[in-house]
């Protein structure tokens, strides 16, 4: 950042001292003398941008037939009253100087002069104020006799008195003449134009806020020894555009044939916007240097807000989602309307942080969650906070307000208005200390706007509204509560799982995408069941983020009646997602894989589903500990049953199929836990779920179209 600085720098001192000479702006510098009076020249800049937009000379020299026509609309008030009672208060103090000024610049343009002679002596004259100041002043008193002389042309063929000054003016013969003197209006106007945008450049460095950029900021400090050079030139251009209509007043048509006043104003507007783009450029540095600094403040100031008690969660809550007061920040679909922060005063809040990718099927799990809680609006409230990019490079579009709008529609519950009232400081602090990294979280809050739980969702994955009020104590109390059983890995996803516990049938899910296998699973399972004298459904779980190839084997399944299977692609996503949440809840609350056996037990699924290869789960209803196996192993002992077959019936089925099957695992394996990138939180340390060492951290880039 520093050396671009200097380059930059380096740059501007290059294109100014090529351009100017040094000894002329030694002396301009030296007339500087502000006695410290702060003048805010805005009301003023908009008045003579009002009037230069109502000067048209080109139309005037174009229609003088018809102006009469419009001298109403013309002679129409600013609709912004606002406007002039700010201007009156200042020219309560700068009338007189405007005045002089625009004295002293008609009589030294009149019939020539030396025009840098003449910016000199306004420089002294305006001695005493800032360089803003000077700069506003001038062109305010240039626009009082460029106006007046406007305003007779353009009202001259409809009123008496404006036709008797237009003759003393000579205006009739300057306008019969008006074709020959378009380029001339064309220059001035172009002229104008740029003095304005340079002369609002300088007004915004003197506004710039003192206590995030001091003058000796490098950005600031560039910019501001170039100012006193932009000042000269506008006053200098000032000068010129005054000689041209003094000139024409004073000579009439004779001045016509005249063309190199053309010439040079369009040098002086070249010039003028070359200065401009340089201290725009420097503008600019200056704003990000600032901008920088406030969310540093922003930051801060949100860490110490999130980090101190309050009475209820209103502070904190406008610190997250918007700080100022001049709108209504959120927004209530299901009626359409805007409301602000205080409807959720002293409720839960679960703040739904996601980015435009949320999946249908996660807000339609959180509805069916939102409508079940039984505590009702007076208690819990649900709020979407949507974390889109905010820097140019991904600029919001269409596509983008289309896709927002359709989301938040989807919700019956409150969203921010736009995701553009987020401040970047609340953004940063959703990602760095809430860990958002496109994985949709719900941050819990409690009504005194203390944060409860960093991420509810893996609760409400697992448990749904069983675990209201979604703190983590809560959490803790569930995990108290549970076994590594049917019930915990199924929940409720097909009913029918729990007709079968009630009739303490034998469980089999198993998964995995090779069909050879699971044909060859099934079949055999079910001829040792036969044979075993038990009852055994099996159930297909396919494999997590399942597509089509899945699909098309859950159709076969069902078509070849090999099982049962969940009916959807969303109820095998649900299974999955569920596992993982699981996972991410346990290490959430610190827990180890040598010393949680539910912990390890979901390590092994999830093991099971990164290696693309079959796998099974055996239980009889919930009573005995899951049995678990890899595709070849299961399938090995199952093919086997005659070696255990008397075993089992002495202890059991299940435990002589455990004992089977620990015995023949292989001591050779090449195991994978793949997880989703995006989750927020990856495990540190994740041990093999066959032999229990540390297993080793890649980085998979995976694309998968099946």
């Amino acid at each position: 950042m520093a050396a671009t600085r200097n380059r930059h720098l380096r740059s501007d001192r290059n294109m100014f001292s090529a351009s100017d000479d040094n000894a002329m702006m030694k002396h301009i510098v030296a007339t500087h003398s502000p006695d410290g009076t702060l003048f805010n020249v805005r009301p003023l800049i908009q008045i003579i941008e009002d009037i230069m937009q109502r000067v048209d000379p080109v139309a005037a020299v174009d229609a003088t037939a018809h102006l009469h026509e419009n001298i109403q609309a013309e002679l129409a008030p600013m609709a912004d009253t606002e406007i002039y009672n700010d201007l009156n208060d200042m020219l309560e103090i700068m009338a007189i100087t405007i005045n002089k000024v625009s004295c002293e610049i008609s009589c030294k343009c009149t019939g020539g002069g030396d025009a840098h002679a003449t910016t000199t002596e306004l420089f002294h004259l305006l001695s005493n104020y800032g360089w803003d100041a000077k700069a506003a002043i001038t062109l305010a008193a240039f626009a009082m006799n460029y106006g007046e002389f406007w305003l007779v042309a353009q009202l001259y063929t409809a009123n008496p008195l404006a036709k008797s000054l237009a003759h003393l003016k000579q205006l009739p013969d300057i306008i019969e003449h008006g074709e020959v003197l378009k380029p001339r209006f064309e220059a001035v106007t172009t002229l104008i134009k740029a003095m304005l945008d340079l002369t609002l450049c300088i007004v915004k460095f003197k506004e710039l806020p003192s206590q995030y950029i001091s003058v000796d900021t490098p950005e600031l400090a560039t910019a501001t020894a170039h100012i006193p050079t932009a000042v000269y030139w506008i006053i200098r251009s000032i000068v010129a555009c005054t000689s041209i209509l003094m000139n024409l007043i004073g000579m009439g048509h004779e001045h016509i044939t005249t063309t190199t006043e053309a010439w040079e104003l369009s040098s002086l507007a070249h010039k003028i916007s070359n200065i401009h783009d340089h201290l725009r450029h420097n503008l600019q540095l200056c704003n990000h240097y600032i901008n920088e600094k406030q969310q540093i403040e922003a930051y801060e100031t949100l860490l110490r807000v999130m980090d101190t008690p309050h009475l209820d969660n209103i502070k904190p809550l406008k610190h997250l989602i918007y700080l100022k007061d001049d709108q209504l920040p959120l927004y209530k679909s299901s009626t359409k309307s805007r409301v602000s922060i205080d409807v959720v005063r002293k409720k839960i809040v679960l703040l739904l942080i996601s980015d435009l990718d949320i999946s249908p099927d996660e807000i339609l799990l959180l509805d069916q969650m939102y409508k079940e809680v039984g505590v009702g609006p007076d208690q819990f409230e649900v709020v979407w906070l949507p974390v889109v990019p905010n820097h140019k490079s991904l600029p919001w579009t269409e596509v983008n307000q289309k896709k927002f709008e359709v989301l938040q529609n989807m919700m019956p519950w409150f969203s921010v208005f736009h995701p553009s009232l987020l401040d970047p400081a609340a953004i940063k602090y959703i990602k760095e200390v809430w860990h958002f990294n496109h994985k949709p979280l719900l941050v819990v809050m409690d009504p005194h706007g203390n944060i409860v739980n960093p991420n509810a969702m893996y609760m409400i994955w697992i448990w749904g509204i069983v675990a209201f009020p979604f703190t983590r104590l809560r959490e803790e109390s569930l995990w108290r509560d549970e076994d590594w059983r049917i019930e915990l890995l199924v929940d409720s996803i097909e009913p029918m799982i729990l007709d079968w516990i009630r009739d303490d049938k034998y469980i089999c899910l198993y998964g995995g995408d090779d069909l050879d296998w699971i044909r060859k699973f099934t079949k055999t399972a079910r001829s040792v069941a036969k044979a075993a004298g038990i009852q055994l459904e099996m159930l297909y779980v396919g494999k997590s983020n399942p597509k089509d190839k899945v699909r098309k084997i859950n159709d076969t399944v069902q078509r070849e009646k090999l099982s049962d299977v969940l009916p959807d692609l969303n109820l095998i996503w649900y299974f999955w997602v569920r596992l993982e949440s699981m996972l991410h809840s346990k290490l959430q609350h610190g827990k180890s894989f040598e010393d949680d056996p539910i912990l390890r037990e979901i390590n092994v699924m999830l093991t099971y589903d990164g290696n693309d290869q079959g796998w099974a789960v055996i239980c009889r209803g919930s009573k005995e500990w899951m049995r678990r196996a890899n595709g070849d192993t299961v399938l090995t002992s199952l093919t086997n049953h005659s070696e255990w077959e008397e075993d089992a019936g002495k202890r059991g089925f299940l435990p002589a199929l455990n004992d089977h099957l620990e015995a023949n695992r292989s001591e050779h394996h090449c195991n994978r836990l793949i997880l989703p990138g995006t989750t927020g939180m990856v495990p540190e340390r994740v041990v093999c779920a066959e032999c229990g060492r540390p297993m080793e951290r890649f980085i998979l880039y995976r694309c998968c179209t099946d």
